[in-house]
């Protein structure tokens, strides 16, 4: 309620008091009257059709990114006035109008700065008095009042070239034997099949003082093959922990659960259950870039094969950024570490992984972004493997890319492909994976 009210009087006192010089353009015009009418549904059904050819004039985002605003499309306003902002820095009414967005967006630290930004210049007393109340809310927020929960549903469907991972070899050399040749049983050989999927999660954060927060997070997983069950696999993950904001930077530190399922009878007691920490230091460098350093630990267990128990130690380094406008953003992340067996006698099975992960999405049309991924990781192993009689080494490959679709009402479609190659001087370990599927996504 106080953020709707605090909407409505900030269009009506910005828009009166601080609107960006007008243009002699009849479609501009036609939008202007449209909002100033109320009619901002229209406005922006009016002003869409002419992204393609019009974004980057100030006065067509100033309006685009209003309506949108208006009309709780608030990704797409900060894009819009972002545009604005990249040709007219001094802008007053757009500085204002992202704030908002910000605001909107929960991005409580960005919006005070802008809102901040706008009280210092010189505006109206009753401009000054709007800007002043969203402040106030946000001191509120910051004093640890407000209780903030997020919920997701998730559902996917698609075709799996390789469900259970495994090589397209029927047949494998093994030298403890004297190189004689074994075949493998089928269900240790590649297996495609159809498959879908759900995914259902909810996130907590509740403010402990202005710069602490209790977090938490629970999600459930569960996919179904169509022909393959026994590869059927699921998921249940929880986390709970602190959260510290000291200004740009934000410590977290969080206990985290994991129970990996498996469908195979043989593993009804779970597949792999794992238990540890995280704690990750996150800088924003700027409102378009953040540096990220986490240290991960996790002790495994296999409940069916209690000799594959081990601990997990992972350190990792982010870096993620977004040119003005929003469009396009990007990642790029390193990590390193040892997963070390309990069991001397499986020391074979221990290695030391060393990765790095790219990413980033681009806007391709209103509504629409394209997204994509890379990934490397190189795992050295720590003993000979008795049957092969060699130390394992692997190198991983992976990418990803597709397209996520806005449609109504917070739902996103996101058609996607995805393929892994995993390479390694042991021929039981080589394998490949494709994978096609359609996700529908609703956050709330």
């Amino acid at each position: 309620m106080r953020r709707t009210r605090l909407r409505t009087v900030a269009l009506a006192l910005l828009l009166g008091t601080i609107s960006p010089q007008a243009v002699a353009d009849e479609l501009l015009e036609r939008a202007r009257a449209m909002q100033a009418a109320g009619n901002s549904q229209e406005a922006l059904e009016l002003l869409l059709p002419e992204q393609s050819a019009r974004a980057g004039d100030p006065d067509y985002d100033y309006l685009l990114g209003v309506a949108a605003l208006d009309m709780g499309r608030n990704t797409e306003a900060v894009f819009a006035l972002e545009r604005v902002l990249a040709v007219q820095p001094g802008n007053v009414a757009a500085r204002a109008q992202i704030a908002r967005a910000y605001y909107n967006l929960n991005e409580t630290q960005t919006a005070r700065r802008e809102f901040e930004a706008v009280r210092a210049e010189s505006i109206t007393p009753e401009t000054a008095q709007t800007i002043d109340r969203y402040l106030s809310a946000i001191a509120q927020i910051d004093r640890g009042e407000t209780l903030r929960a997020q919920f997701f549903l998730e559902f996917s469907a698609g075709y799996d070239s390789n469900v259970n991972g495994a090589t397209d070899l029927n047949q494998i050399a093994v030298p403890a034997f004297n190189g004689l040749e074994f075949a493998l049983d089928p269900s240790a050989q590649e297996q495609e099949d159809g498959f879908f999927s759900f995914n259902i999660g909810a996130a907590v954060n509740a403010p402990l003082s202005a710069r602490a927060a209790l977090i938490g997070g629970l999600s459930l997983y569960k996919r179904f093959n169509l022909h393959e069950s026994d590869f059927g696999t699921g998921y249940i993950d929880g986390y709970l922990g602190t959260a510290f904001n000291t200004g740009r930077d934000t410590w977290t530190v969080i206990g985290q659960l994991n129970t990996f399922l498996l469908d195979d009878p043989d593993y009804s007691g779970g597949y792999r259950n794992a238990a540890g920490a995280t704690v990750q230091w996150t800088r924003d460098l700027s409102a378009r870039q953040q540096l990220t350093a986490y240290l991960q630990y996790a002790a495994l267990h296999y409940p069916s094969e209690q000799e594959r128990d081990a601990d997990r130690v992972i350190l990792g380094l982010g870096y993620a950024f977004a040119l003005r406008g929003g469009d396009p953003s990007a990642y790029v992340g390193l990590y390193g570490g040892v997963e070390r067996e309990r069991d001397d006698d499986f020391d074979f099975l221990a290695h030391r992984p060393l990765g790095i992960r790219a990413g980033g999405q681009k806007a391709l049309a209103e509504r629409v972004w394209w997204f994509g991924s890379l990934g490397y990781e190189r795992r050295d192993y720590r003993g000979e493997d008795p049957s092969f009689q060699t130390t394992r080494r692997d190198h991983q490959y992976a990418a990803a890319t597709g397209v996520h679709y806005l449609l109504a009402n917070a739902w996103r479609l996101s058609p996607q492909v995805s393929y892994i190659r995993n390479t390694s001087n042991i021929d039981l370990n080589e394998y490949d994976r494709w994978q096609a599927y359609v996700t529908l996504r609703y956050d709330w």
